[in-house]
């Protein structure tokens, strides 16, 4: 399979490209941090790409690269993101253009690029990894980080009903963690606790199995630990009787 993965320098997207590698999957790899990102390129073969995925024409530029690099794409993983560290009410106009340009845009524009090749072949799998915290907002703290996901996962699913149609062997992956032991909380707009210090932190390297699996056979929402969607479906429960 031939996997483009954005934010890939660390944390889950560095993670499932060594899962994807050790397979023999073909890889692009795009981050902003250049030197971290030829690491993890070179334990492979992957053609590492500078992109700031938060802007339209880096991301068209992965794109081509990615074209001329691997023939053609299979699956394009929106992995990039970002976490924030404040309560609602400390939230400022500046933290909510920063959450929706992090984590909505930069998927917005992977999907919007990727889309026209995978109608001309017929088929292709768009991965977007989104949060627990979208379906189960259980941390204030994040709360503007838990919208933007949200809104990740209505775009996601509204181009999967648009495609359904006339183009269902395009997938689309909603990818569900919940704390992962990654550097995710010290990049946090506001700062936060370090995510790996969190008690049950599932490691970035499970995460990955969990993609890995579902690339291949899946389509639609996709927890990475088995008892998280009936722990949501307990919280919508209780919402509907308060």
């Amino acid at each position: 399979m031939n996997v483009v993965i954005t934010g890939a320098s660390a944390g889950i997207g560095e993670a499932l490209a060594d899962e994807l590698g050790k397979r023999g999957d073909k890889l692009v790899l795009a981050a902003r941090r250049m030197d971290k990102l030829q690491e993890v390129a070179g334990r492979g073969s992957a053609l590492a790409v500078k992109c700031d995925v938060t802007k339209r024409n880096d991301v068209f530029q992965l794109f081509n690269k990615s074209v001329e690099h691997l023939g053609h794409i299979d699956a394009w993983v929106n992995n990039a993101g970002r976490g924030i560290f404040k309560t609602f009410e400390n939230v400022t106009d500046e933290d909510l253009d920063v959450m929706i340009r992090d984590n909505v845009k930069s998927a917005l524009y992977g999907m919007q690029t990727v889309l026209p090749h995978f109608k001309q072949r017929g088929e292709g799998v768009i991965v977007n990894v989104s949060s627990g915290l979208s379906r189960m907002p259980y941390a204030a703290f994040r709360s503007v980080y838990s919208a933007s996901k949200a809104a990740v996962n209505s775009l996601t699913e509204t181009l999967r009903l648009e495609l359904a149609a006339k183009y269902p062997k395009i997938r689309l992956l909603t990818i569900m963690p919940g704390p992962v032991a990654t550097d995710f909380g010290n990049s946090a707009v506001g700062g936060g606790p370090d995510s790996r210090s969190l008690p049950g932190a599932q490691s970035p390297e499970e995460v990955a199995q969990v993609i890995t699996a579902a690339l291949s056979r899946r389509n639609g929402d996709v927890y990475t630990r088995p008892e998280q969607p009936e722990k949501i479906l307990g919280y919508l429960n209780d919402l509907s009787r308060a």
